[in-house]
């Protein structure tokens, strides 16, 4: 089947190139010898084989497309965006006309049973010819990543007389280990503009991250507009944790980062945390409240303090119109409650809040997500249970037939400082150096059979940052090791190998200006000669 699939594929693209090259002779390159196997892929790809050869991207290259998905094109607009913020060349997409074309990339959609699973994808890498085979949208976006890992950050101009960029020949055979692979960002604790959040994605996106997490709601601020309940943000949304001003997504906004984010294949996860961490609702619509003391505007890092009034039915009548509001706006299939740390909420109160507005969010058409506590309700086998803490609480969704998303806090919290020394994050779980971040193993972790494991997730909570720079931080490198701890097989994944290839992350990071933590345990392969600790 592959051979097939190949065989038509350069059928295909030798009478694009029949038809676009120009007569006139292109000097003979000189390329040099690559090993593709060796290249600073991550997430690492299930099979590399190298053929030791080189494609010559230049100014000669162009881009096509298979002709029976129009919405390819934007894959192979995306890819001649990208290889022009890196290497200033501007690729043509599916153009003939005028055109001097000697080598192709061909992203090609093929039906193949080889690519069953919606994100895998096969790289063939020659001489003349890239052909990148998908089945869906989704397979050839990821594949794109790993292409653009393979273009050199400096062109070859040693060897010809004019620039090229050799990407390494061979053959690349991939698909994810887990379906879920995501991030998320406590945006209520501190906020983040439109513009940060677009910035996270874009470097989430490279490493094959296919979801985020935007945690909207807490104590200290309600960060997006319900418009049947206008106080929400303008009062709820006017602080933060430390006394700024706070502030909050618009409902256009927030189409804008959904847009932005299904740009680069990504599901939104919005977050809206109840019945606990609820002060911030309560401040601006005091029915709500069920903890017995009058709620004001919170600045402050403690938990646990607040609850809705849970046998209230105004407050499932609020919890409806907030739900149904963003529903409508964020098209992807989960919706978390978050349901953490609600302990002014008794726990006979909680199981029936949980239960009630699980009814709730599967009236929208949403499957529910929610913190390991939600493991105490009797809830359907479609909502899924997110494990940080509590394993007697994912135990009991296990049981039900649930399915999990990995957070655990001592292993996969991006706001645990590297070490005492770091600059900012907290360390309650532990300390997350680089190498514990990577060395753990999500197929077997706590006992949870691989079956109910859907993915993966990293948190970044923001009591301790208030701007991207801080973010950044603290999110790298160690978001780039959990995206390959939940798209690489476990056979796959190496620390000696991972830190080398992370090493050469370093160009990458600073080309996209990411203020990331230079861990000593890296031998950082940086464009600039040195790089101080931050």
């Amino acid at each position: 089947m592959i051979k097939s699939v190949l065989s038509q594929s350069l059928l295909l693209l030798g009478l694009i190139i029949g038809v676009s090259s120009c007569t006139e002779k292109i000097e003979k390159l000189i390329l040099p010898e690559t090993d593709l196997a060796k290249e600073a892929l991550i997430p690492m790809p299930l099979k590399v084989i190298p053929t030791n050869s080189a494609f010559a991207l230049d100014q000669f290259t162009a881009i096509y497309t298979s002709p029976r998905s129009e919405s390819l094109n934007k894959v192979g607009a995306f890819l001649s965006e990208k290889i022009n913020a890196k290497t200033g060349l501007r690729l043509s997409v599916n153009t003939v006309e005028g055109e001097t074309v000697d080598r192709i990339i061909y992203i090609n959609q093929v039906d193949g049973t080889e690519l069953k699973e919606k994100e895998a994808y096969q790289l063939y890498i020659t001489k003349d010819s890239i052909i990148l085979n998908a089945k869906t949208n989704e397979g050839a976006f990821r594949g794109i990543q790993t292409l653009r890992q393979l273009i050199p950050e400096k062109s070859n101009d040693t060897l010809n007389t004019r620039s090229i960029w050799p990407i390494p020949t061979g053959k690349i055979i991939d698909k994810p280990n887990f379906e879920y692979r995501g991030a998320m960002l406590d945006v209520a604790r501190h906020f983040f503009s439109v513009e940060d959040v677009k910035k996270y994605i874009d470097l989430l996106a490279y490493y094959k991250i296919n979801a985020l997490h935007l945690h909207l709601t807490d104590d200290q601020g309600w960060r997006i507009e319900i418009k049947s309940w206008p106080k929400l943000t303008e009062v709820g949304g006017s602080t933060e944790v430390g006394g700024e001003a706070g502030g909050f997504y618009t409902q256009e906004d927030y189409k804008e980062i959904i847009a932005y984010a299904s740009k680069h294949h990504m599901m939104v996860i919005p977050e809206v945390d109840m019945p606990g961490h609820t002060n911030a609702a309560s401040v601006s619509y005091p029915f709500l409240n069920g903890n017995g003391k009058t709620p004001r505007l919170y600045e402050g890092t403690h938990v646990g303090f607040s609850t809705f009034d849970t046998r209230k039915d105004t407050v499932y009548t609020f919890i409806d119109d907030v739900v149904r509001e963003i529903a409508a706006i964020n098209p992807d299939p989960y919706f978390h409650i978050g349901g953490d740390e609600s302990d002014a909420t008794k726990h006979k109160d909680y199981v029936y809040f949980v239960e009630r507005v699980e009814k709730i969010v599967n009236k929208y058409n949403k499957r529910m997500i929610g913190w390991d506590e939600i493991g105490q309700a009797n809830l359907d086998s479609s909502s899924i249970s997110q494990f940080w803490r509590h394993e007697n609480f994912i135990n009991e969704a296990v049981k039900n037939n649930m399915k999990v998303i990995l957070s655990p806090a001592k292993k996969a919290y991006l706001d645990m400082q590297y070490d005492p020394l770091s600059k900012h994050g907290l360390h309650w779980a532990a300390y997350i150096p680089v190498d514990t971040a990577y060395v753990w193993t999500p197929e077997t972790y706590s006992g949870i059979p691989k079956e109910n494991i859907l993915g993966v997730e990293a948190p970044l909570w923001s009591e301790t940052i208030s701007n991207i720079s801080e973010l950044e931080y603290l999110a790298f490198p160690r978001a780039i090791g959990y995206s390959e701890l939940s798209w690489s097989t476990k056979e796959n994944r190496n620390w000696d190998s991972y830190k080398k290839r992370l090493a050469k992350q370093a160009q990458y990071l600073e080309r996209m200006n990411v203020n990331y933590y230079p861990s000593k345990l890296i031998d950082w392969k940086s464009n600039v000669n040195s790089k101080l600790d931050k």
